[in-house]
């Protein structure tokens, strides 16, 4: 169910996270889907409802930076910085946990991944929760993350007690995850926040692409998927003309050669990233309910959200489908 967030749902749904239920609410990256992260059943549900491996952690949200002082045991001085210069906002970082955080939030990692949120209706239910939330996306798990409740309700609404609508996602990518490796700061996923940003605060930042097992949600080869096929172009010339029948181009700007294409999505007219990034998840889902043979989708350059952007495209562009049905 899709209600607005008037003091009275805000209420409702906090009191339905406080008795072990899940909600969606909206952030300024996508929308979450919530349970009270010190209850570990209620977070099992999380993964339920997505069909998420438990192999996967979650990112806790908090209200503010005293309540993530609870949930952890200690801050290094960069990792506080960064609080200070991007909470709330799209930033998560990866920090020692409490016992208070159950295994099945951080997969069995001995770290949790927190973030306080840049989104008024997502603090509000924080606040009126007085409890840390884990929040995945909204979705089928592997599936295109959700920009707006209407999303949400097409793909899990039949599962979730309450959607909270906030209207669309204003930075419309994941957060960006930084953890501390050694002490040094390390990109666990690229998103909200620029890395040049990032190292603006800390310093260099080295780049983790891999591991045995996942240390941050969205780092599986395949993921934010559309059912469709997509491919990654350098250009629309990158595409003959025999394959461009019945196949859609999604691009950041306008592009001249796009004749034969079935259909074309321009991210932004004028090519800004951060509308680009703003676009894309719902982008996804347009040309995945389209019908399309395929989906071409031109690179961006890898500077500022540009790093996520790919990111997300690559991962999208991965070697398995994301399953199909929620709830399994």
């Amino acid at each position: 169910m899709i209600v607005p967030p008037n003091r009275a749902n805000i209420a409702r749904a906090a009191d339905l996270l406080r008795a072990g239920d899940v909600v969606a609410f909206p952030t300024e990256t996508v929308y979450g889907l919530g349970a009270d992260a010190i209850n570990a059943e209620a977070v099992a549900r999380i993964f339920e409802i997505k069909g998420r491996p438990r192999f996967d952690p979650l990112i806790v949200h908090a209200a503010d930076f005293d309540q993530v002082r609870a949930l952890v045991t200690e801050i290094p001085a960069a990792a506080a910085r960064l609080a200070e210069r991007f909470w709330p906002g799209p930033l998560t970082i990866v920090l020692p946990k409490t016992d208070r955080i159950p295994d099945i939030v951080t997969a069995g990692l001995s770290t949790v991944a927190v973030r306080v949120p840049d989104h008024p209706v997502a603090l509000d239910l924080l606040r009126a929760t007085e409890r840390p939330i884990a929040a995945p996306s909204a979705n089928p798990f592997g599936y295109v993350s959700p920009t707006c409740a209407e999303h949400v309700a097409e793909q899990i609404g039949a599962h979730v007690s309450l959607i909270l609508d906030g209207g669309p996602c204003r930075i419309g990518i994941e957060s960006t995850i930084i953890a501390f490796m050694g002490g040094e700061p390390a990109l666990l996923r690229p998103g909200g926040v620029p890395m040049e940003v990032i190292e603006d605060v800390v310093g260099p930042t080295r780049i983790v692409t891999g591991g045995a097992r996942p240390l941050a949600p969205g780092r599986l080869p395949s993921h934010y998927a559309p059912r469709t096929p997509l491919l990654l172009v350098r250009s629309a010339a990158d595409v003959v003309p025999a394959h461009r029948s019945g196949g859609a181009l999604l691009t950041r700007a306008p592009e001249r050669d796009v004749a034969g294409f079935a259909h074309v999505e321009v991210l932004a007219a004028d090519g800004d990233l951060r509308r680009a990034a703003a676009n894309l998840f719902a982008a996804l889902r347009r040309l995945d309910a389209g019908a399309y043979t395929r989906i071409f989708a031109i690179e961006v350059p890898e500077r500022g959200l540009g790093r996520a952007i790919m990111d997300r495209l690559r991962r999208a562009a991965g070697p398995s489908d994301p399953p199909s049905t929620p709830g399994q």
